[in-house]
């Protein structure tokens, strides 16, 4: 029964170990396409896109699409004061815009501004 025990830890150990670790492929940059500076939100909640749930959207040139690839809860909780439902953010990007909605291979988000007082 204890060998039992301890082999139930270490295989949950292992698995979350693995989960943490696991890349994602917006993580690659492509050093032949354009890295595009972006903002970034939830796209119900700052952006003004119609949706049924909070879910990651970018303002490329002064239009939102939702984004297809990374998703709101991959950067941190959306609901902090500088979560993507409460601030827009500034990230670099690189994907392309296939049905009205941004199908992205690189994300990467740039650190808060915060304003002091």
């Amino acid at each position: 029964m204890k060998s039992i025990l301890i082999f139930l830890c270490f295989s949950i150990a292992i698995s979350t170990s693995i989960a943490q670790t696991k890349k994602s492929i917006v993580s690659k940059k492509d050093p032949d396409k354009k890295i595009e500076v972006v903002e970034t939100a939830c796209g119900e909640c700052r952006l003004g896109l119609k949706g049924k749930s909070c879910d990651l959207a970018v303002r490329i040139n002064g239009k939102s699409y939702f984004v297809d690839g990374t998703n709101i809860n991959d950067h941190g909780d959306a609901h902090e004061t500088d979560g993507f439902c409460n601030a827009v953010r500034k990230a670099e990007v690189q994907g392309t815009i296939v049905n009205n909605r941004f199908k992205v291979t690189y994300f990467k988000l740039l650190p808060a501004i915060t304003v002091k007082k």
